[in-house]
């Protein structure tokens, strides 16, 4: 055989559609773009196969988080509004992305949302154009309704672990005037219920798992691990290949249809910006040569502070207790072995409610997660002593933060800078969000097990040393959002169209939590699942409309 020609190289390592990153997003792209066989993908994952028991058993983001073999292990600068602390901001590093190492929570948000997406001038996005999404997509262990779907690959089911403590609680919040609801994801979260979680008989359902797996073996979708992605080039104003590296070499994957970046609200900023496309001045600096000036690249970070008060309580179970008791650990190994039951089906939250910091909010804008064990830090051992945690955090900041390169290499860490609490606004829902914690801990249903507020502590009382501790307590709860936005044409920060398009570049998206222009109101791993189904759907409508 005669030697491999250029063309012979382009040729064979030239798709339909390349697709960076193999998160949440990716892996329902992958699952679409490629159902039909004529389409050739590409699928880029910067992380390793998810073959690690702890993807799978739902306890196991206690031992994944923090873990460089499953989490990218990124930490933001230094934080003003964090009373100078720098956070770990954890990412999933393996197929499925952050779903293989997220608190498993089915959440979608509220109506209003969606509609104040469209209110944005971004018409398909509201909540009557989203909700046939979500549904299409789900597997609800209740079957279809006006709510809910079934037969699509997102499996949602109850929890299959309950606590005293977390009963206790809601009545609780009850008497604070949070009424208990049966479901979240209606439009309207206001109240207390469990949450539902993406489990299927006791195990972790990952976008991997419900996507991805089951048409890998589809001749026609190439999947990669262990790869980092450099950047897109760019020739004559159109996308023209994928450069990425393997093995210590630099490889290029040509396009003829087209490149997503799917790598996440950290991961597609930064692809962007090496691939010159971003601010001028700020790429430059790096050494970058300018491709498209858009300043909106790596801006509008939102995301979800947690704020985590530790209540101890006496006469009651929680995990704490059951976690240092050998007996008991090992009864709980017996329960999930046999019956997939017990504490180690558990999401990190199995209780949730949903309020308003104050009445001048049309809905709510607080989301408590309650759990039966409390804990330094995720990726830390359990304390010792019974007690909940009232977890609480501002589900619509007014505060905006960035990513950015700080190098021009793929090796380089992101500057991750989310700027927490740099609002009056942020700084009184956080104080108030406190106050509504004691609020219902304090309430009669809770009184036999005489909770005693271990952190911030009752000695903090005034709304200035509230502020101080929730500075000291809170800490990323996972949710970054809209670095690269979608809006209209007028909006001169906006990097996408409505249709995920990256200005001025053909044959570019950008389809992951990034696009969203505003954070929604609860836990944002299912609203991607939704932006990617509907971001295929789009994707294969203008192939037929050309």
């Amino acid at each position: 055989m005669g030697e491999e020609t250029l063309a012979d190289t382009e040729s064979s390592q030239t798709f339909d559609y390349v697709i960076a990153g193999a998160g949440s997003a990716g892996c329902v792209l992958a699952n679409r773009l490629s159902a039909n066989p004529k389409n050739r993908v590409l699928l880029l994952e910067g992380g390793g196969k998810d073959d690690w028991i702890w993807f799978h058993i739902p306890v196991g983001y206690l031992f994944a988080i923090g873990n460089p073999r499953a989490d990218w292990m990124f930490r933001t600068a230094e934080e003003k509004g964090l009373n100078g602390r720098s956070l770990a901001y954890p990412r999933g590093k393996t197929l499925g992305g952050s779903s293989a190492i997220n608190a498993m929570i089915y959440m979608r948000g509220q109506a209003a949302d969606y509609d104040h997406w469209r209110q944005l001038g971004l018409m398909g996005w509201g909540w009557d154009d989203v909700l046939p999404v979500f549904k299409r997509v789900e597997d609800h262990a209740e079957g279809a309704s006006e709510f809910h779907g079934a037969g699509g690959e997102w499996r949602v089911e109850h929890p299959r672990v309950k606590w005293e403590i977390l009963d206790r609680i809601r009545e609780a919040a009850e008497e604070a005037g949070v009424p208990q609801i049966p479901d979240f994801n209606m439009g309207d979260n206001t109240g207390s219920s469990y949450f539902q979680v993406n489990q299927k008989s006791g195990r972790r359902w990952s976008a991997a798992r419900g996507f991805l797996t089951p048409v890998m073996g589809r001749r026609n979708l190439t999947v990669e691990t262990g790869v980092s992605v450099d950047r897109v080039e760019v020739k004559d104003g159109r996308v023209a290949a994928v450069v990425y590296l393997k093995d210590g070499e630099t490889r290029r994957a040509f396009i003829r249809g087209e490149a997503v970046l799917s790598a996440g609200s950290v991961g597609s900023p930064l692809i962007l910006e090496r691939s010159g496309i971003g601010d001028g001045a700020r790429l430059a600096a790096h050494g970058i040569d300018v491709v498209q000036h858009l300043p909106g690249v790596g801006e509008n970070l939102q995301d979800h502070l947690q704020i985590r008060p530790i209540y101890k309580v006496n006469g009651i179970k929680t995990l704490n207790t059951e976690y240092w008791n050998l007996l008991s650990r090992a009864m709980m190994g017996v329960n999930y072995a046999l019956f997939r039951k017990g504490p180690l089906t558990m999401a990190p939250s199995q209780v949730g409610a949903f309020v308003k910091s104050s009445p001048e909010y049309e809905t709510a804008n607080l989301e408590f997660h309650f759990q039966p064990l409390s804990l330094d830090d995720w990726g830390h051992g359990l304390h010792r002593f019974a007690a909940f945690t009232a977890s609480v955090c501002n589900l619509r900041p007014t505060s905006r933060g960035s990513v950015h390169l700080s190098g021009p290499l793929p090796e380089d860490q992101p500057d991750i800078r989310p700027n927490y609490l740099t609002t009056e606004a942020d700084r009184r829902v956080a104080v108030d969000s406190l106050k509504w914690a004691r609020k219902i801990v304090f309430e009669k249903p809770l009184e036999p097990y005489r909770p005693e507020e271990y952190k911030p502590g009752a000695h903090v009382a005034s709304e200035e040393e509230m502020l101080v501790a929730a500075g000291d307590l809170g800490t990323t709860i996972f949710h970054p959002v809209g670095t690269a936005k979608m809006g209209t044409d007028d909006d001169m920060m906006a990097v996408l169209d409505g249709r995920l398009r990256v200005r001025g570049i053909a044959g570019l998206r950008v389809i992951d939590a990034s696009v969203m222009p505003t954070i929604t109101s609860g836990n944002t791993n299912s609203p991607t699942i939704m932006i990617a189904d509907k971001g295929a759907e789009m994707m294969l409508e203008d192939v037929k409309s050309r």
